[in-house]
């Protein structure tokens, strides 16, 4: 269902770009700006199997998107002048941000060479715990829980179920159906259980994932003195916020900003918040961000920066580079603020 979904997406993205539709939407969907959704930047690895592929692109997409702006007429502006230019309606020039969630080590290694290349400024979200190294990427854990095994079996409700894992292609149903499944569980405990039991059963160090991939606060340290490069909070264990109490939420918030202010001595005013769909982000997660004091909030919410959205600060919409659709012809499609109308309905702002 997923690679159906990826294939209406790419689908429709061409037929904007080949009919020229994009360049007719454009004045009146790109908006004032946009903020750009990206989570791995690493170089491409084979395999078929690769299921969390749309959350990493390769640094030669990237460069292709910043050389693009670049000749754009589009100022590429910190978290911090995003948030001045909406507080201020200040929209004489558009304006575009780069941000990173979950704070990856490749962010470092592979991104901010490309950043300093173009002089482009960046916040990356940090979730406390995967800083701590203690934190769990249970998509990841999954995912490489299915590559080992050649039969999965769980128990979905009150059935046991059992999926064939031999070939890529079960393997990618079989992760599109778990996913689903612990995606719609009641809490984040429940997700990490079966998770972690998957991982214990087929051989996967669940623990050592989070250390191997995310940078430590000694790394982040280093990584934040760069002019270039602001960090924000995402949390302290990446949770499904809308699933947690309001007091459990906003502890979430507020603590995971107090350590990254601790460890990194510098001020945290921007959040992203996991998985940031509709599932997991609404009104009252929009609500406690504003409370815990952040000046913006991101979410995962297809769409552009209007005018519009200085009165949502805290739900604000991004455009993501997906690693499914890394095609220099989708850059003005993505600018256009075109497919993200469609996708909305022609709504300009999806904020409820």
């Amino acid at each position: 269902m997923k690679q159906l979904r990826s294939t209406v997406i790419r689908a429709g993205l061409e037929a904007l770009y080949f009919s020229g539709a994009h360049y007719l939407l454009r004045p009146v969907f790109a908006g004032v700006g946009a903020i750009f959704t990206l989570h791995h930047v690493r170089p491409g690895h084979a395999g078929q199997f690769q299921p969390n592929r749309h959350l990493e692109i390769e640094p030669g997409f990237l460069r292709a998107a910043l050389s693009y702006l670049r000749g754009s007429n589009i100022d590429l502006v910190t978290m911090d002048e995003a948030f001045r230019r909406l507080d201020e309606k200040d929209f004489a020039r558009r304006f575009a941000a780069f941000t990173l969630d979950d704070g990856y080590r490749d962010n470092r290694d592979h991104a901010l060479p490309l950043f300093r290349e173009f002089d482009v400024p960046c916040t990356v979200y940090v979730a406390s715990d995967f800083a701590e190294g203690t934190g769990r990427l249970w998509w990841i854990e999954l995912e490489r829980a299915l590559a080992k095994a050649n039969t999965i079996e769980v128990e979905i409700g009150s059935e046991m179920v059992r999926l064939e894992t031999k070939t890529a292609l079960q393997k990618q149903a079989a992760f599109d159906r778990l996913h689903d499944w612990l995606r719609a569980l009641p809490g984040e405990h429940d997700v990490l259980r079966e998770v972690a039991a998957l991982c214990v059963r087929h051989g996967v160090d669940a623990h050592a994932i989070c250390p191997e991939l995310c940078m430590s606060w000694d790394e982040l340290r280093a990584f934040a003195s760069d002019p270039l490069v602001t960090i924000g909070a995402h949390t302290i264990t990446h949770p499904n916020l809308a699933k947690q109490r309001e007091d459990a939420a906003l502890n979430e918030l507020k603590t995971s900003r107090e350590r990254i202010e601790t460890q990194l001595g510098r001020p945290v005013r921007h959040l992203a918040y996991p998985y940031g769909d509709r599932l997991a982000a609404g009104p009252r997660e929009f609500a406690l961000a504003k409370a815990a004091g952040f000046k913006t909030a991101v979410t995962t919410r297809p769409g552009m920066i209007f005018p519009e959205s200085a009165g949502h600060m805290t739900a604000l919409q991004r455009i993501s580079l997906n690693g499914n659709f890394q095609d220099e012809r989708i850059l003005p499609v993505l600018t256009s603020g075109a497919a993200t109308a469609m996708w909305n309905g022609f709504r300009r702002i999806d904020a409820a």
